[in-house]
């Protein structure tokens, strides 16, 4: 509403909508007339909406309900526990060493795949590096081959009994005797964590590509006017620019190395002796293993609860230390 003084002392009111840049003025429709007129467009959603209600929605307020029930996933789930699940959950040990895996998965992402993937994107950037495209798609292959898959290939490589590693290194003189790789507790943890940072090396390595070609290259052209070489360039203009998008990149390194789960589950099943147990193995088997004689769905359930909290948390914590490297790298 504004109101305008004539030259007679009249006061004159006017709702209409403040001019746009330019002088015009911007009239938009109300949404329900805008949703009468793109209909049809909106059907298409449905099949989506449905999918993503029934397969996302619908388990997580599942898994929170269920949460506080004794429950064997068989009939209505009437044994009401309160926050007995959880309070079990946070006092089982196992729980906690299988968090502290999850977590090392995290750490070996951020701290060794995160900038190895940009050391070798810097190289791949370079377009007088020949045959760098067929360079990015042997380093990507690993992304599109099937977990599952890839586990049970690296349990046959390993194998103590056979393997191609073992009878490799013993025929070079390196190792006198062959080394059950996924089979001793010192060793499992490590050997699977090699293994996820090959299987993940191709995404992070593309999430690094595409943030180098926001570099606007006329300001690598102004710094090598100015005298600057290539460390310095890398230094002063491509590590500060990748800075805001490094933050987003880290967030789902970070969200996908914690949720490691086919690869564990295809190799070790979490053993020996717990070692290699991640929350997501811990959570599988006391829904559905089939070992165990009675399912707790319950327990399961407020399990992937706290997991979902704790990561939360994680993230959240993270949240004022990218914020400052945000501003840092903007300004």
């Amino acid at each position: 509403m504004t109101t305008t003084q004539s030259r007679g002392g009249t006061v004159a009111a006017s709702s209409a909508p403040p001019p746009a840049r330019g002088g015009t003025t911007v009239h938009r429709p109300p949404l329900l007339p805008r949703l009468r007129k793109h209909w049809w467009s909106y059907v298409f959603l449905i099949p989506m909406i449905l999918l993503f209600g029934a397969f996302t929605v619908w388990p997580m307020i599942a898994s929170w309900w269920y949460a506080f029930f004794d429950w064997d996933g068989v009939g209505a789930a009437t044994d009401w526990v309160g926050l007995g699940n959880f309070t079990e959950v946070l006092g089982n040990e196992m729980f906690w060493q299988a968090f502290w895996n999850s977590f090392l998965f995290s750490v070996v992402a951020i701290c060794v795949e995160m900038p190895l993937a940009l050391l070798f994107a810097i190289l791949l950037n370079n377009h007088r590096l020949r045959g760098r495209d067929l360079y990015r798609l042997a380093l990507f292959l690993p992304v599109v081959a099937t977990t599952a898959v890839v586990g049970i290939v690296f349990a046959v490589l390993f194998d103590p009994a056979g393997g191609v590693v073992n009878d490799t290194l013993t025929g070079l003189g390196l190792i006198d005797r062959p080394i059950n790789f996924l089979g001793s507790t010192t060793t499992a943890l490590p050997t699977l964590m090699g293994i996820d940072l090959w299987k993940g090396f191709g995404i992070t390595l593309i999430y690094w590509l595409a943030a180098l070609q926001t570099v606007p290259k006329e300001i690598y052209e102004a710094s090598r006017i100015d005298g600057a070489n290539s460390g310095q360039q890398l230094r002063y203009v491509t590590l500060p620019m990748l800075t805001p998008i490094a933050i987003v990149i880290l967030l789902l390194v970070f969200q996908r190395s914690l949720n490691t789960f086919d690869l564990v589950q295809a190799t070790t099943q979490g053993g020996p002796v717990r070692s290699t147990d991640v929350v997501p193995t811990y959570i599988y088997r006391y829904a559905f293993d089939p070992f165990i004689q009675a399912p707790r769905y319950g327990f399961a359930c407020a399990a992937g609860v706290v997991f979902g909290l704790l990561t939360l948390v994680i993230t959240l914590m993270q949240a004022p230390l990218l914020r400052h490297r945000y501003k840092a790298g903007a300004a």
